[in-house]
């Protein structure tokens, strides 16, 4: 499949973009074009960081090196398997994370929000902070870093999910204040209250489900197909969010494409709909004020 002639990273960089458009590759897990995918794959592969000089593109490879990068090429390839899975390890916020296919790959835009401190929304340092439906742990794990005053708790569904958060922990060296719970929604924090809540939960509807590039679909079903308009799990968050908030808690949960279903479902609410630099959309915000006002309507929906 790849010629004998490919000698240095910039060969095998230049041979996969060319690869990746012949073939029609989708890119959304950390890059979104060819060139930058290819890099990633290719200097990831043999241990260098994406951003390292160009001077040593022109390094020879080692026939190990070769192997190796032949066949994690192939894979995304033929496979289409995100380069972040074929590396065991994705970038969130200039942090690494270990991901594999427990877990979706980091690309929140709620990450923009933590490093900007949540300005001009968050009135003080939060003492608590939940991250729901935290798969890896990054955005968590990011506002444990951004808040280092801060207690984190990650929650979610899966127990594969929080195997791999835990390692995240422990590569971070957060063990002492941040940790894991498992549960369904807010089923495992009976009582518990936070200043901030984030969430990336589960909000694919069913028709973008279906239409999703195969690239997406080596990631863990249960965090992106969450019934016919997406809503299944945010629908109960909402309903419940008033009693985990402490009294002037935010509430800030990413919904993608499904915002359209959040609007036409709940017309009488004053979602904040957050606009990011970096791209992103359909994450909003809600106070804790807001919750509890709506909670009526939140519960009645459900």
């Amino acid at each position: 499949m790849i010629t004998s002639r490919l000698r240095t990273l910039r060969d095998y960089i230049r041979w996969a973009v060319s690869r990746f458009h012949e073939h029609d590759l989708f890119f959304g897990h950390g890059a979104d074009n060819a060139w930058d995918e290819a890099r990633l794959l290719v200097l990831g592969a043999v241990h260098l960081p994406w951003e390292v000089a160009d001077s040593y593109l022109d390094c020879m490879l080692e026939d190990d090196e070769r192997v190796r990068l032949q066949h994690l090429l192939k894979r995304r390839i033929e496979e289409r398997v995100p380069a972040a899975y074929l590396l065991g390890e994705a970038w969130f916020c200039g942090m690494s994370f270990i991901v594999d296919e427990r877990v979706l790959v980091p690309r929140s835009p709620i990450g923009e929000l933590i490093e900007k401190r949540f300005e001009p929304w968050l009135a003080s340092e939060p003492a608590r902070i939940l991250d729901l439906c935290t798969g890896s742990g990054c955005i968590g794990i990011v506002a444990a870093d951004v808040f280092p005053e801060a207690e984190v708790v990650l929650a979610d569904l899966s127990f594969q999910a929080l195997e791999v958060a835990n390692q995240n922990i422990e590569r971070h060296g957060l063990d002492g204040r941040v940790y894991t719970v498992q549960g369904d929604g807010f089923g495992g924090l009976p009582g518990q209250r936070f200043d901030l809540i984030l969430s990336n939960p589960p909000y694919v509807d069913a028709e973008d489900f279906d239409d999703m590039p195969a690239e997406y679909h080596h990631e863990p079903e249960l965090g992106l197909a969450c019934g016919s308009d997406g809503l299944d799990l945010v629908r109960r968050m909402l309903a419940e969010a008033a009693d985990h908030l402490t009294e002037k808690g935010l509430l800030i949960v990413e919904v993608g494409n499904s915002q359209v279903h959040v609007e036409a479902l709940y017309p009488e609410v004053d979602f904040a709909w957050l606009e990011f630099e970096r791209g992103g959309h359909g994450v909003f915000m809600l106070t804790a004020e807001q919750c509890r006002q709506h909670q009526e309507l939140f519960k009645a929906l459900v």
